[in-house]
């Protein structure tokens, strides 16, 4: 009887146990579970498949850099987390070229806004979604311009700001402003390229230090050591000086 309990509680330490007993009692068969998802407990493992991540998602924060607690109508979920599982790859259907993924679990992303299937895995907020719609990944525990690092063909860029001006000349503060937010600025990360079709990875048109027009209401904001950046694709930038 103590080599059962024993054995019991070292196999739960590593995964949930289901019982099946018949009606007179006398059988019993211990099978292993290998967590819940959405409540539900699942018999094998839970592996994303193709392209697709499974990100574990980051908890809301409770205050700011400076340690000042952040009441309830303030506090924010950032769209990052940890990678916890990935699949193998997208293949190309008429090529058979196999892309390889451009995370791997531990890794640290951020994706873009209203991305991905939201799941519950083993009772924690998770998120399904490609690895084309991740922005960033990065190492240790906050990201920076030196921890950071741009997938695909994204690019980062600083936008410049500027004040509207009325037609009477009359200089608008920003929340006054009705426009599209900015699409001019300087270039200050980018990614390594997308592939084509035939698996040659094709190279990006611009580099760090150039200034670039992008499309309006393109890209996504990200937010590094208290100053905004915009992530855009390759294919929204217009132009480069």
């Amino acid at each position: 009887m103590k080599f059962v309990v024993g054995l019991v509680a070292i196999l739960s330490a590593q995964s949930a146990l289901a019982f099946t007993v018949s009606n007179d009692g006398a059988r019993r068969t211990l099978s292993r579970c290998y967590g819940t998802l959405d409540g539900k407990a699942i018999d094998g493992e839970f592996a994303p498949v193709n392209n697709m991540v499974l990100i574990k998602l980051d908890a809301k924060r409770e205050s700011t850099d400076g340690g000042l607690l952040l009441s309830n109508k303030v506090k924010v979920k950032k769209n990052e987390g940890m990678v916890v599982a990935a699949g193998t790859g997208k293949v190309n259907q008429e090529t058979g070229f196999k892309v390889d993924m451009q995370v791997a679990a531990g890794d640290k992303v951020l994706y873009g806004a209203y991305i991905g299937s939201q799941v519950n895995y083993n009772g924690d907020p998770h998120v399904l979604l490609q690895d084309s719609d991740i922005l960033v990944k990065y190492t240790g525990e906050k990201l920076s311009m030196e921890t950071g690092e741009m997938l695909l063909d994204n690019v980062m860029v600083k936008v410049q700001e500027k004040e509207e001006e009325s037609t009477s000349g009359i200089l608008l503060a920003k929340s006054n402003s009705a426009k599209a937010k900015p699409t001019l600025g300087e270039v200050v990360k980018v990614g390594p390229g997308r592939f084509a079709m035939n698996g040659k990875l094709m190279g990006m048109d611009v580099e760090e230090g150039d200034m670039v027009r992008f499309r309006d209401f393109a890209g996504n904001t990200v937010e590094i050591d208290d100053e905004e950046y915009s992530v855009v694709r390759m294919n929204d930038i217009l132009a480069k000086f």
